[in-house]
């Protein structure tokens, strides 16, 4: 049996993380997970932060189960933080799978004209987002090291309070709507 792969879409909106893992996808047999196509089909135009978290969380349960069952899996949403990282590193790790990292970036200007040809050729995938909004969320985005990207940095120990990846996880990413 060959050993299952998680492969992490990073980066920010418009830069092309879901162009990139449908490829993966196809190219490795994964189970494709990819946020905004499950948001838009549960809540149409709105784009609702804690709803979000809590469907971020189950799809990464499922990417999980599907690692378990010894098939490839691709976490397509951004994973902004090294903590979001680290934590679906180890996860990975446990359950024996390999993880590979996609860093896709583009500069401001690229990432603009995307998000704009996106929302003239396909407006029910996606949301409007202003300038003002690509600035804030750029930074707060960590951008991932060399080796997180290529596998050769260890998993940092998890943040003060946690005792375990799994215990952060389970905070960063709640089980249901409070």
């Amino acid at each position: 049996m060959r050993r299952p792969t998680m492969f992490l879409m990073v980066g920010l909106p418009g830069t092309g993380k879901t162009t990139a893992a449908k490829r993966i996808e196809t190219e490795h047999e994964a189970l494709r997970l990819t946020k905004d196509e499950w948001i838009k089909a549960l809540y149409g135009h709105e784009n609702p932060p804690c709803e979000s978290d809590v469907i971020e969380g189950r799809l990464i349960e499922i990417g999980l189960r599907v690692l378990e069952l010894g098939c490839n899996v691709v976490i397509d949403y951004g994973l902004w933080s090294r903590d979001e990282r680290s934590a679906l590193r180890q996860a990975a790790a446990d359950r024996g799978a390999a993880v590979v990292m996609r860093y896709v970036e583009l500069s401001p200007a690229e990432q603009r004209r995307s998000l704009d040809e996106r929302q003239a050729k396909a407006p029910h995938t996606t949301w409007l987002i202003s300038d003002e909004e690509l600035a804030a969320w750029a930074a707060l985005f960590e951008v991932p090291t060399p080796g997180e990207l290529d596998g050769s940095e260890a998993v940092d120990v998890p943040p003060d309070g946690c005792a375990t990846w799994d215990e952060w996880r389970t905070q960063r990413w709640p089980p249901s709507v409070t």
